[in-house]
């Protein structure tokens, strides 16, 4: 069988707002689904590789923000897939609570007084509901690769690990300026919005600790070990315990 193959597609220009697409094969998972109407640019991405949404075997969602699940329900209903998401989110996912957004500097809060990541999305129930430590094995999907819950940047945010030593963290982490961007791309920072500095830090610590090398984010990246171990460190030294409670 061979390896899977991670093929990034840049929901905004720049890797401001990425999703990834996982192929084995003929079998792909999709990681993240962008924006409200971006179903339509990942099956153009999928036919770039011979694909098409009847290959779509998993929509995985790291975590409940607009620009990662409001395709979600969009995507499902083209391909058919289910969608996994993680309990701690669940409320969110359903648009039945809003999210609160923890500002980890200036960026954080200019961007929240813009009202965009605040805009609705179609809601959706996740297919596959992880909880607690739970975890998903990817196999039955067509794909090498073991989905985790690793909570900090939201109390349900998943990560994909995949046996190539590459991971698709969401916003455990970003990287450039701002966003994504052109500028510092090798250079990890914090996303806007953050609820656990520390947890977060743990978490990348265990994907290290795991052997992963590359790190595959929803803003800018990917990122080699040392940069992500080098901002645990700067993390450890900044950050406050949590900075809002649910």
């Amino acid at each position: 069988m061979s390896a899977p193959q991670i093929q990034r597609i840049s929901i905004l220009p720049f890797g401001m707002v990425n999703c990834h697409l996982i192929i084995q094969g003929q079998n792909c998972i999709v990681v993240d689904t962008g924006l409200p109407g971006s179903a339509g640019k990942i099956i153009r991405a999928l036919k770039r590789h011979g694909l098409d949404q009847s290959h779509i075997r998993l929509v995985v969602i790291t975590h409940a923000h607009v620009d990662h699940a409001g395709s979600a329900a969009a995507l499902r209903e083209l391909s058919g897939a289910p969608i996994a998401g993680h309990d701690g989110d669940l409320a969110y996912y359903q648009q039945k609570q809003q999210m609160h957004f923890c500002s980890t500097g200036w960026f954080g809060r200019l961007f929240l007084r813009t009202g965009l990541i605040l805009q609705p999305y179609q809601p959706f129930t996740p297919d596959i509901l992880l909880s607690g430590d739970d975890t998903l094995d990817l196999n039955c999907y067509g794909i090498t690769g073991l989905l985790k819950p690793t909570p900090g940047h939201t109390a349900g945010s998943l990560s994909v690990e995949l046996p190539s030593r590459d991971a698709m963290v969401g916003d455990l982490l970003a990287s450039g300026i701002l966003l994504g961007g052109l500028l510092r791309t090798g250079h990890a920072i914090r996303p806007p919005f953050e609820d656990n500095a520390l947890v977060v830090a743990q978490q990348l610590q265990n994907l290290l600790d795991a052997g992963v090398e590359r790190f595959y984010m929803g803003h800018g990246g990917p990122l080699p070990a040392q940069e992500v171990a080098a901002h645990v460190r700067r993390l450890h030294v900044v950050a406050q315990p949590a900075c809002c409670q649910h």
